[in-house]
């Protein structure tokens, strides 16, 4: 501005002048209110979605609680299967072995009894065989020995006696 010059005749005068009359403007018509219930409401739209963001993020933390609470249940109660089926392995393992060898003491012992039976049975069958051999070779001395009635008879008292004494 130079000395001299009128007021009004200044540019910054003007942008000093217009820029009153429009807060004025602006005061008179209430504006400042209308943009203060607009950032009001602007803040309680953000404070709502903060809000329901944060509920979200409890909501997932509790999920992400409960899953993990649910994965660490599964691995227990597959560890604790597991354990359990270890277990009755080896139960039925032992019982298995035991019955083996139960069934094998029986075999065992059936095989020795059928050994000893027959055993047994060729004994019988040779001492039967011994003793009419040995009954026909002495009928058959004696009978040639004692010919005629009274050696008959003698035979016939001797293998009598010989055939009771060994049954």
């Amino acid at each position: 501005m130079s000395v001299g010059e009128p007021i009004y005749a200044d540019p910054t005068f003007w942008v000093a002048a217009t820029t009153i009359v429009f807060v004025a403007g602006l005061l008179y018509k209430k504006v400042h209110y209308v943009i203060g219930d607009m950032l009001d409401a602007q803040a309680d739209k953000i404070r709502s979605q903060i809000d329901e963001a944060k509920a979200l993020r409890n909501e997932a933390e509790e999920m992400l609680l409960g899953y993990q609470r649910k994965q660490r249940d599964a691995e227990k109660e597959a560890a604790d299967i597991l354990a359990q089926a270890e277990g009755d392995a080896k139960i039925m393992t032992d019982a298995a072995k035991v019955e083996i060898t139960a069934m094998v003491e029986r075999r065992t012992k059936a095989a020795e009894e059928k050994i000893a039976q027959a055993e047994v049975a060729a004994v019988k069958e040779v001492q039967a065989v011994a003793i009419n051999v040995a009954v026909e070779a002495a009928a058959a001395v004696l009978g040639e020995s004692l010919k005629g009635k009274p050696g008959k008879a003698l035979t016939d008292a001797a293998i009598a006696e010989v055939e009771s004494k060994i049954h």
